[in-house]
């Protein structure tokens, strides 16, 4: 990145009243409390469970169990530099992951045992799914059906990039409201840049990978972005990245796909012959779920395995979901938010797109005149609330 100044140092969780500071004083231990209730655990569980509390509260980072079957992962990850220290002294990022890790050992998800392998967070996910106002949503694919095909790409990326946020049939009604908006709610928009990487018909062959974010109504999304992009040939294979085990609550793993296809194929009208086609598509192989151990790092994509960084380079387009996978997609600093997004995506080894509502203080790529007119409507809440979103593309 010749043109950008060295980065700002990492962000940390030790600033009195900051965002990651109440993440690690106030949202982990609300977790915690929330999984404890969750499901019926035995006496070791909850014992697990209230010695993990303290420790975020009051004590330090420590190792994992030495047979733990990552161990030798988490070393490579910093584990030995980070062991005994303060949870608020380490990079934000690293502690958030780490305590994810650390609360799937307690509920004893990596065995043996009676809850090996049980998501701890299954039953609000599932609620998700089965909430009515999904059943809404996907009603409106049955509007959009009739609309023409770049429409409803414009549509479905908009309810890619918003999740559960999503309101398709808002879009549909009153396509001019963002644009007449004060402040408006997309504070970048390279949605243009993005359909120009991929062919514009089936005549090419083209590889777009997708990094999910959430499970429930904000994968659902992404899968049927994925399934239009397969039937209109604008992508001949789709891989979706998910996480290799429960992570942040709510991110996905491949049962929660499966969870996912199955709303839409049990759902009326248009939704279930999206999930037809999406099942169809995993059995033929043209859609894939890939899951690698570094999507549940500590660590930005800047320092991604080999392996990795070759799968990338190769697509046509990877999309990256989500406030958490742009923080690692940028790197988890206090970035001036004009900083070019193309200089900070430099090292991504293909082209890229963030798709991200703004739920943590990172964000670069925006105007001046943006970045002012929103401080000045809102101070700086805007940066933290999923009140607004961009899309920002480096080809």
């Amino acid at each position: 990145m010749p043109d950008t100044p060295a980065p700002p140092p990492e962000i940390l969780g030790d600033e009195p009243g900051s965002f990651p500071r109440s993440v690690l004083a106030e949202r982990h231990p609300a977790i915690i409390r929330q999984v404890r209730d969750a499901f019926p655990y035995d006496p070791g569980v909850h014992r697990a469970l209230d010695a993990l509390l303290a420790s975020c509260l009051e004590g330090v980072l420590e190792p994992l169990p030495a047979d733990a079957h990552d161990g030798r992962l988490w070393r490579a990850w910093g584990l030995d530099d980070w062991s005994g220290r303060p949870w608020f002294d380490a990079p934000w990022l690293w502690s958030e992951s780490y305590f994810y890790r650390r609360l799937l050992e307690a509920v004893g998800y990596f065995g043996p045992g009676p809850w090996q392998g049980i998501d701890p967070f299954r039953p609000s996910k599932l609620a998700e799914l089965d909430a009515p106002e999904t059943g809404e949503e996907l009603a409106v694919l049955d509007r959009l059906e009739a609309r023409p095909a770049e429409e409803r790409a414009h549509a479905l990326l908009h309810g890619s990039l918003w999740g559960n946020r999503a309101d398709l049939g808002f879009r549909l009604s009153d396509a001019d409201a963002e644009e007449r908006a004060a402040v408006p709610a997309l504070v970048a928009d390279d949605s243009e840049t993005l359909w120009s990487l991929l062919p514009a018909a089936d005549n090419a062959s083209s590889t777009v990978c997708i990094v999910a974010d959430n499970a429930g109504r904000e994968l659902i999304p992404d899968l049927l972005l994925a399934a239009h992009l397969l039937a209109h040939g604008r992508a001949s294979r789709v891989v979706l990245y998910v996480k290799p085990y429960p992570y942040y609550v709510s991110d996905a793993t491949p049962a929660d796909v499966v969870d996912a296809l199955r709303k839409l194929t049990g759902a009326p009208g248009a939704a279930a012959g999206y999930g037809r086609r999406l099942w169809a598509a995993l059995a033929d192989g043209t859609l894939t779920v890939r899951v690698h151990p570094f999507a549940a790092a500590p660590l930005p994509f800047e320092r991604m395995p080999d392996d990795l960084r070759t799968e990338f380079a190769a697509a046509t387009l990877t999309l990256v979901k989500g406030d958490l996978n742009y923080r690692r997609l940028v790197g988890d600093r206090r970035w001036p938010a004009t900083t070019p997004f193309a200089d900070v995506t430099a090292h991504f080894p293909g082209p890229v797109a963030a798709l991200r509502t703004l739920k943590s203080e990172v964000v670069v790529g925006l105007s001046a005149d943006t970045e002012a007119a929103l401080d000045a409507a809102e101070g700086r809440r805007w940066r933290t609330g999923g009140t607004h979103a961009l899309i920002q593309v480096r080809g």
